[in-house]
């Protein structure tokens, strides 16, 4: 009986060193959870024992349970590092529509050759769909599906409307509208561009002139003529919106066709300001481009919409004593976006951001949580399965509840103390030393037993 229960204390002690040397050997794997060998002796007695004078059978191992508390979080430059700061697992399954899922707290994610976010084993990270202001319009594990991040976003849009806001300086020197060339930076007082795009994408820049005319300054008012370019080519205004027109005489009225169009051909656009500099209005009201690829300029590639025309907006501009500033310049239009960067937010919430300024959100990274997480089944490569003794998955998203939230570009280290492990670990050596010291006890009062004569 004694061999016995030396041998189960061995054992047990064997069962420690083991316990303690993977915990060790584990110590810089990511979301690694360190294990806790646990005993309890081995007990054994009929209702005709004396339970008072009965000695115990020796130890068993009962469990070695794992310890989920949480690991330090060690940041890196990779975005799609992710980190879980509290409670809660990251889903993963080994094939696209597979309801077999793992889980961990391992957060290396990469892409694979098509786009797809997965682990170190090539296990598909699982999301929860969301809708295009990102709102999650399912929490369901049943629902949960691999993300693809596309390497393109949208359709190209061309521009319809561009939207400008400037000061022209009221105290700059005068040209005549009708000498304006825009090869010539002396028959005009300033420019600036903004990058259009047609329907295909294509981008282009349009440049706007500013000429201020002479006898265009008046008791309260005060005008600048605008012209147009694409491309570096004439883009005269719509016919059906006129020219421009300006009050030359300063009896408030303009003075008709005389100075619709520049010795070159050019038809632009009058812009007028009080006495206060402020903006009010512009000649003719509504200012419209005629098509880009139908006569005029000409400027469009193959393909696209020869149609196409553009709404110039001035936006409240201002005629100061300060020199020309631009202090807004905008387009409605886009082009095929090429990706650029990924973000998760402490949400969960993947955005892709792509090279046309768009921001796209894609999926919302599933947590789930356990009754009892020492139920888990270990699966290897830092992952768990679910048991009966777990209880179900309970999906969630990230933030909210009782789930915790997501660290972009971090790791969770392993939760390994190393220090606590060495003591464990002699202490583990003293207790194998003293059940061999009496297992070898035993060994010799038998042979004493033995010799006796």
């Amino acid at each position: 009986m004694s061999f016995n229960i030396a041998l189960s204390g061995i054992s047990s002690a064997q069962k420690d060193l083991n316990t303690t040397a993977n915990n060790i050997a584990n110590v810089n794997t990511t979301g690694f959870k360190e294990s806790r060998a646990e005993f309890a002796d081995v007990y054994a007695s009929s209702i005709f024992a004396n339970s008072k004078t009965t000695v115990g059978g020796g130890v068993a191992t009962s469990q070695v349970a794992q310890q989920f508390h949480q690991g330090s979080l060690q940041f890196t430059n990779n975005s799609l590092d992710m980190a879980i700061n509290g409670g809660g697992f990251f889903v993963t399954s080994s094939e696209i529509g597979s309801q077999d899922h793992s889980f961990t707290r391992a957060g290396a994610f990469k892409f694979d050759s098509n786009n797809y976010m997965v682990d170190s084993a090539g296990n598909f990270l699982q999301t929860f769909p969301v809708d295009k202001d990102g709102n999650s319009t399912s929490v369901s594990l049943t629902t949960t599906e691999p993300v693809q991040i596309p390497d393109t976003a949208g359709s190209p849009v061309k521009t319809d409307n561009i939207g400008m806001q400037m000061n022209l300086n009221a105290g700059d020197k005068t040209f005549d509208p009708a000498n304006f060339d825009p090869d010539d930076p002396d028959t005009f007082n300033n420019s600036t561009s903004v990058t259009m795009y047609d329907s295909l994408g294509e981008p282009h820049v349009m440049t706007t002139y500013f000429v201020r005319p002479p006898n265009a300054a008046h008791t309260g008012e005060s005008n600048w003529v605008a012209f147009y370019a694409v491309d570096g080519k004439q883009v005269d205004l719509d016919p059906a919106s006129g020219t421009y027109d300006i009050d030359t005489t300063g009896d408030g009225n303009p003075d008709g066709t005389a100075n619709a169009e520049t010795a070159g051909g050019w038809k632009g656009a009058a812009i007028s300001f009080n006495d206060t500099g402020a903006y009010t209005g512009s000649n003719p009201a509504v200012i419209q481009t005629e098509a880009l690829g139908v006569g005029g300029a000409n400027v469009l590639g193959p393909g696209a919409d020869g149609a196409q025309t553009l709404t110039l907006n001035f936006n409240n501009p201002t005629q100061y004593a300060s020199p020309f500033e631009v202090t807004e310049l905008t387009q409605d239009g886009t082009t095929v976006g090429r990706l650029t960067n990924v973000e998760v937010g402490a949400d969960g919430l993947i955005n892709a951001s792509y090279s046309n300024g768009s921001t796209v959100p894609l999926a919302r990274v599933a947590l789930v949580r356990f009754a009892n997480e020492q139920g888990l089944s270990q699966a290897g490569n830092t992952s768990w399965k679910a048991s009966l003794d777990s209880g179900p998955a309970l999906a969630g998203e990230a933030n909210s509840g009782t789930f915790g939230s997501i660290r972009s570009s971090a790791l969770e280290q392993s939760n390994v103390d190393l220090t606590t492990e060495l003591v464990d670990l002699i202490s583990a050596q003293r207790n194998f030393q003293a059940n061999s010291r009496t297992l070898e006890v035993n060994n010799t009062l038998q042979q004493t037993v033995l010799q006796i004569r």
